[in-house]
């Protein structure tokens, strides 16, 4: 039996791996033609920054862009594109000093300023920090249903991230340097397309190698 069960959780893998590779690459970006792909929530607060001879999506701080509802201050959003499954990866580093709510963030299904999800991926974990969320016309409410003690981040250092998402079933996963088992999974059906998007709630960090693999959706959708 346990021989079999063990033969079907790898089947299940299997299967999704390959369900990733089949979506095909909308979006990939490593910035070294500019931004001019992403609209931020506040222009003052991001710039290109070239790190020996590599340029990298920086964001500097919190921004002064006020939300409708509790919700991040900063995000920039890829422009133009709409999905509804996507696999998201990208390349993320901290630039905030160690804390409980230390943080950069995520953002898919936003259709807009008071409709759409986020992961925020936190120091330590809480009712409010290091939880998939949703803003549906309201403050943000915590989703998750599995999530870990905290994101691990570490000074100075490159993470790479991954996101997940089936909009049939409503399956959110998201991924932290380990690309094979998610850190935090939900289940939700609100947005079943939507931009993605780079951020912070009020921390600063830098991003790269964004590559976005998915089905696209028509802009009438919006």
């Amino acid at each position: 039996m346990r021989y079999l069960l063990g033969l079907f959780l790898l089947t299940m893998s299997a299967t999704g791996l390959l369900a990733e590779e089949k979506l095909p690459v909308v979006h990939q970006e490593d910035f070294e033609n500019g931004t001019e792909d992403w609209q931020p929530t506040d222009d003052s607060k991001w710039k290109l920054t070239n790190e020996e001879g590599n340029h990298v999506y920086h964001l500097l701080g919190k921004s002064d862009y006020q939300p409708p509802h509790r919700s991040p201050h900063s995000i920039s959003l890829l422009k133009e594109i709409l999905v509804s499954d996507f696999v998201l990866t990208a390349k993320v580093k901290t630039l905030q000093s160690s804390r409980a709510h230390r943080d950069m963030c995520l953002f898919f299904g936003y259709q807009d300023s008071a409709h759409f999800y986020y992961v925020h991926l936190g120091e330590k974990t809480d009712p409010h920090a290091n939880q998939i969320f949703i803003v549906n016309d309201a403050p943000r409410i915590k989703i998750s249903e599995q999530t870990n003690e905290g994101t691990p981040w570490k000074d100075d250092t490159w993470h790479q991230v991954k996101i997940v998402c089936k909009v049939e079933s409503g399956l959110i996963e998201i991924y932290f340097d380990d690309m094979d088992k998610p850190q935090m999974v939900a289940h939700d059906k609100h947005f079943t397309w939507g931009q993605i998007g780079l951020g912070s709630f009020d921390d600063l960090g830098q991003w790269d190698d964004v590559v976005l693999k998915g089905k696209t959706v028509p802009k009438t959708a919006n």
